[in-house]
């Protein structure tokens, strides 16, 4: 459930043009954690990891809680929305069905989850990659069903992928002596086994007609508020930003290495870590007022595990990187994908149809 720059890229071309011999969209499929997660989590019922209560969601549609674990939009949303293209449902939204498949796509991420199946096990329920991928085929099964196997294989092959894990397995696991992987590895051997299971996910994920795929990397993880409340310095905890950029450089080189074994394969590696540690260097460079402390607390004790009603706000939520221990604020999230959007490349699909606003901040009802 951390903020990690596992950060969700989306890759949106051709949108609206139907595949060749099957008239389907080309959609997203979303592979993440609580960065990602737009809402299955809060199907979850025995989920500890929730983000099912104000002031959740408070800067985005209605003002109430949505599953996001954000005071507004998550980078996905922010990404897809200036590239046109819709968002994809949680897959536990009551409201998925076929027809909302073929039109929009699939997000799986849960908050909590890891690319390993221990990681986040104290939050009783999370889907791990895993789990994601399982619940992945059952979608193709209800897709084949609905418009053929030879259509179905065509619409699965012409989507495109997005994985973004990875801080849990560190912040949720590794760096927590409740668990046994705090003992059992050294840090190069948990990097190997933690890589070495991201090699098979993604072979997985290869075999069930993923081609165009993107994984992003973490960013600067010992920089979120939960660990600077827990070192004695309240600095950046130097440590775990370098298990950051060891997973990155490994991710990279196993989506390299991916990318020139599978056939037919375009597999690319998102790294954000520099974007996202100048902002946190330098938040008044990019109109931020505090990078090290969460908008949403419970006074003065901290950590605040979650934000819930009786927490204070901030006075202004557009002036905060982070808007609880673990996650960025919509503003910094907006930040973010612009950014990533410009390092990338990526250009909007539909010209007709003009960006989605950013919320307008009311302000905090709190002091």
């Amino acid at each position: 459930m951390n903020f990690h720059l596992a950060l969700v890229v989306i890759i949106g071309i051709h949108f609206g043009i139907g595949l060749e011999g099957c008239q389907c969209k080309v959609v997203q499929f979303i592979f993440g954690d609580s960065l990602s997660d737009v809402g299955n989590n809060k199907y979850l019922s025995k989920s500890l990891a929730q983000a099912s209560l104000p002031w959740y969601g408070i800067d985005l549609g209605n003002g109430l809680p949505n599953g996001r674990f954000s005071n507004g939009r998550t980078v996905s949303d922010i990404i897809g929305d200036k590239l046109g293209l819709p968002r994809p449902p949680a897959f536990l939204d009551p409201s998925l069905t076929e027809d909302v498949i073929l039109e929009n796509g699939v997000n799986y991420a849960s908050g909590g989850g890891g690319i390993l199946n221990e990681t986040g096990s104290y939050f009783i329920q999370r889907f791990s990659l895993y789990k994601q991928i399982e619940l992945f085929q059952g979608t193709q099964e209800l897709i084949r069903s609905k418009i053929g196997k030879e259509d179905a294989e065509k619409f699965f092959q012409g989507s495109r992928y997005v994985v973004a894990l990875g801080s849990n397995d560190f912040i949720n696991n590794y760096l927590m002596p409740v668990y046994s992987d705090s003992w059992t590895y050294n840090d190069q051997t948990f990097m190997d086994y933690l890589i070495g299971t991201l090699r098979e996910q993604l072979k997985v994920l290869h075999g069930l007609g993923a081609r165009q795929l993107m994984v992003f990397g973490l960013g600067p993880m010992g920089c979120i508020p939960l660990q600077r409340v827990l070192s004695t310095s309240g600095e950046c905890q130097d440590r775990t930003n370098r298990l950051a950029i060891s997973f990155n450089k490994a991710a990279s080189k196993l989506i390299d290495d991916l990318g020139n074994q599978l056939p037919n394969s375009s597999y690319r590696f998102g790294d954000a870590y520099d974007v996202v540690n100048d902002v946190i260097s330098n938040p008044t460079k990019y109109g931020f007022q505090n990078s090290d402390s969460p908008c949403c607390s419970f006074g003065n004790i901290r950590p605040a595990l979650t934000c819930i009603p009786a927490s204070k706000l901030c006075k202004d939520r557009s002036k905060y990187v982070f808007w609880d221990e673990y996650h960025p604020s919509d503003r910094a999230n907006e930040l973010i994908a612009n950014e990533l959007i410009k390092k990338f490349g990526f250009l909007r699909v539909d010209q007709t149809k003009p960006p989605s606003p950013s919320p307008v901040l009311a302000p905090s009802t709190q002091d």
